[in-house]
């Protein structure tokens, strides 16, 4: 028990810290931008967060077991264009939507059996996947975009008014309740806290009786789901799949998850703070967009944020110890 209460301001802060981040970045825009404070404009921001988002929610799930999925993005714009074409071919577009699901969900499967099976780098193996899936993406797509006119795959572009004049979609529903579902998983559930034991310590996590190759497996293959539903988020805000779709994709749910105090090193963090820091990787984009920043310049404001949080993780973790 006294371990377990020693580890809850640390686990608010890691929290609380992203959320706090959040809302002096919002000020520091609106203080800039008059309009940043606008019910639409903030409606758009967390519109374009769902992507990165919901990205993020499976990137995190794989951090916390200390690996790292490099490749999610691409599993993502592969599970558009597997979609798109389905969908343009006729086929109704629930079942097109089950199969960028699957198709997502088999190529991370295959990830974490390299990873389990083989005991190989997670660093390494997701790195080869990103260039494997990024060379099927172009060539499946073979070199046009899809466009997509069914309503069941846009339907998480759906929207709605609160208040009549806060725009929210459907989309904004769905990654709620993906992370409100993965935070009582990973809090109250047995599977939820072999994760956490596992990335901090395999070893100790074996000797507990944790079954550490199965349930790393299933950690990646519910991150593929995840990827899935990104697709779906994807096509639900732009009905097109393009190859060239989310370039940096990896990086934006990576920061996300860091900032939003998930430990690269593995075992800590919550998935509440994830949500935060895929608001802040937009929120920051989005306000130097709007202040006239070149998307070079935005990408390099990203990995400094990466790595500050890296950092600040690792003087943490050092502290601790």
């Amino acid at each position: 028990m006294p371990a377990r209460s020693s580890r809850l301001p640390t686990m608010r802060r890691r929290t609380l810290g992203p959320v706090l981040a959040l809302a002096v970045l919002v000020v520091a825009f609106g203080l800039v931008h008059s309009t940043f404070f606008q019910a639409a404009n903030l409606s758009l921001v967390v519109e374009q967060s769902l992507v990165v988002g919901t990205l993020a929610l499976g990137q995190a799930l794989v951090i916390l077991t200390a690996g790292v999925d490099l490749a999610n993005a691409a599993v993502a714009v592969l599970g558009t264009l597997v979609v798109a074409k389905l969908a343009m071919t006729g086929t109704p577009g629930v079942v097109a939507l089950l199969m960028g699901l699957l198709v997502a969900a088999a190529v991370a499967a295959v990830t974490g059996g390299l990873v389990t099976g083989l005991k190989l780098p997670p660093f390494i193996v997701t790195f080869g996947m990103l260039v494997i899936v990024g060379a099927v993406v172009r060539l499946y797509a073979a070199g046009r975009t899809y466009s997509v006119t069914d309503g069941a795959v846009g339907w998480l572009g759906t929207t709605k008014y609160l208040f009549g004049r806060i725009e929210l979609t459907y989309g904004m529903g769905l990654m709620l309740v993906m992370y409100l579902v993965a935070w009582f998983v990973l809090k109250r559930t047995r599977w939820g806290e072999d994760i956490k034991q596992i990335g901090a310590d395999p070893r100790a996590a074996r000797r507990a009786g944790i079954r550490v190759r199965p349930t790393t497996l299933t950690v990646y293959v519910a991150a593929g789901v995840c990827y899935g539903v990104a697709a779906w988020q994807a096509l639900g805000r732009v009905p097109i799949a393009d190859p060239e779709a989310l370039p940096l994709g990896n990086l934006d749910s990576i920061t996300a998850v860091v900032v939003g105090g998930v430990s690269l090193f593995g075992g800590r963090g919550s998935v509440l703070g994830t949500l935060a820091g895929a608001l802040i990787v937009v929120v920051l984009r989005t306000g130097l967009a709007q202040s006239g920043v070149d998307t070079l310049y935005q990408d390099i404001a990203v990995g400094v944020l990466m790595i500050a949080a890296v950092a600040v993780d690792r003087f943490s973790l050092g502290r601790q110890r």
